[in-house]
């Protein structure tokens, strides 16, 4: 598998860059998708659909695209999230106080709080106009800096290297002018092309700061987590050659819990799967026994500075490859993660087990939210990153090429399953 690296990168900073919230990310895919030929359907896709390139959007911030072979009998799925830690912006956002302009903001998912003060903030998300009675949605990025938030200097704080605790009510407030007068509104129209007036909103604060590349190895770049796994596995997706079924999911809401419409703990994937099946005469049942899916997220790497927040065995460097996740919320098995062995073996690419430590408190996977509603093998894997949740965050780049070989493969390799047996073809 021949990838011009040069290239790569450059694309994954495109994709990074204009997936600034999760509205621009499905945005971008979509895009993305279309160029390569993907139709649009609506969820409900009530046409009957052939051997074809599809997908469908969910509320604009989330997104299934399908490859359809009608005498496929099974399906191979991966998911990742495209929502990332950063601010989401209250209602009733602007209040003036000690002759600063101020944003209402609460953090979205579990940010890396001081990392985000002193950072240039632009504005991206979504937003209902009004016309008459007429209301039109539109996803939106400022791109330009239109806030920051200040820190408190070492002078007025003689604690602040030793004990930063920041209240996210009182410290974490951006600015945003020393003028009464300007709104959100006003901001939007400015450095949009907007004319109609603001009727409702979601809209995400994130820092803008370009990535750059270090030393042509390291990648430090807002958005890593996880959008470096989404652009690997959407690459993987667009680039695999199989006659097999195959499915690529983005969700929402991974950062808070995956409880939304659009998020992985929801009827999306369930209710498209049986479409499909239905649109292409493929008993459900039987296809879901032969499937797996794959959950590509990141995880902690071992620090540079501090080898005791690691496992003790499970807790690789960045530059290890893929890491395959067998903490005791994963929905990783010896059989799943055989396939993903076999892979990794066969093509040479390096791979590592991740846990944590025990006296830390791991969240819930993609993985293991779909199985709510979808009885499915499954494997949780991804890459090892530092600075997690931070609002500047550093992987490695080749680790995130390994990880696209590898989702490739998945997509490609010919196997089959029998009680206690698996055969690759």
């Amino acid at each position: 598998m021949v990838i011009k690296m040069e290239q790569f990168n450059q694309e994954l900073i495109n994709f990074i860059k204009s997936g600034s919230c999760i509205f621009t990310c499905i945005k971008t895919i979509k895009e993305i998708l279309k160029k390569q030929g993907y139709q649009e359907l609506e969820e409900t896709f009530p046409n009957k659909i052939k051997n074809g390139k599809y997908f469908i959007i969910r509320n604009d911030a989330s997104i299934i695209a399908f490859k359809i072979k009608n005498n496929a009998p099974k399906f191979k799925i991966i998911c990742t999230h495209g929502d990332t830690p950063s601010f989401l912006i209250k209602p009733n956002s602007l209040y003036y106080e000690n002759n600063y302009l101020k944003l209402n903001v609460i953090p979205y998912g579990g940010i890396l709080n001081y990392s985000f003060m002193d950072r240039p903030l632009s504005i991206a998300g979504k937003i209902v106009t009004k016309k008459k009675n007429e209301y039109q949605s539109h996803i939106i990025d400022l791109k330009k800096t239109v806030a920051i938030i200040p820190s408190v200097a070492i002078h007025q704080n003689d604690k602040a290297n030793s004990n930063l605790d920041l209240n996210t009510q009182i410290d974490l407030m951006p600015i945003i002018s020393t003028k009464k007068e300007l709104s959100i509104e006003q901001l939007i129209k400015k450095y949009t092309h907007i004319k109609d007036s603001l009727f409702e909103y979601e809209l995400y604060l994130y820092h803008n700061t370009t990535p750059e590349i270090i030393n042509e190895e390291l990648f430090a770049s807002p958005r890593i987590d996880n959008l470096s796994c989404t652009y690997a596995a959407l690459e993987a997706f667009l680039k695999s050659k199989t006659q097999d079924n195959q499915i690529f999911v983005v969700f929402n809401s991974e950062e808070i819990g995956s409880n939304s419409i659009d998020g992985a703990d929801s009827n999306l994937l369930v209710d498209t799967l049986k479409k499909i099946c239905a649109n292409i005469n493929l008993d459900f049942i039987n296809a879901i026994h032969n499937s797996i899916i794959v959950s590509a997220d990141n995880t902690h790497a071992k620090h540079p500075n501090h080898n005791e927040l690691s496992d003790h065995t499970n807790t690789p460097p960045i530059h290890s490859g893929i890491i395959i996740s067998k903490e005791l919320n994963s929905t990783t098995n010896c059989i799943s993660a055989t396939i993903l062995k076999h892979i990794c073996e066969k093509y040479h690419f390096p791979y590592s087990y991740y846990t944590s430590r025990n006296d830390y408190k791991t969240g819930s996977t993609l993985a293991s939210a779909n199985l709510k509603h979808l009885s499915i093998p499954s494997i949780d894997i991804g890459l090892v990153m530092l600075a997690m949740h931070s609002s500047y965050e550093l992987i490695d780049l080749e680790d995130i090429k390994t990880l696209y070989q590898v989702l490739k493969s998945f997509y490609e390799i010919k196997y089959q399953y029998n009680k206690q047996k698996i055969n690759f073809l």
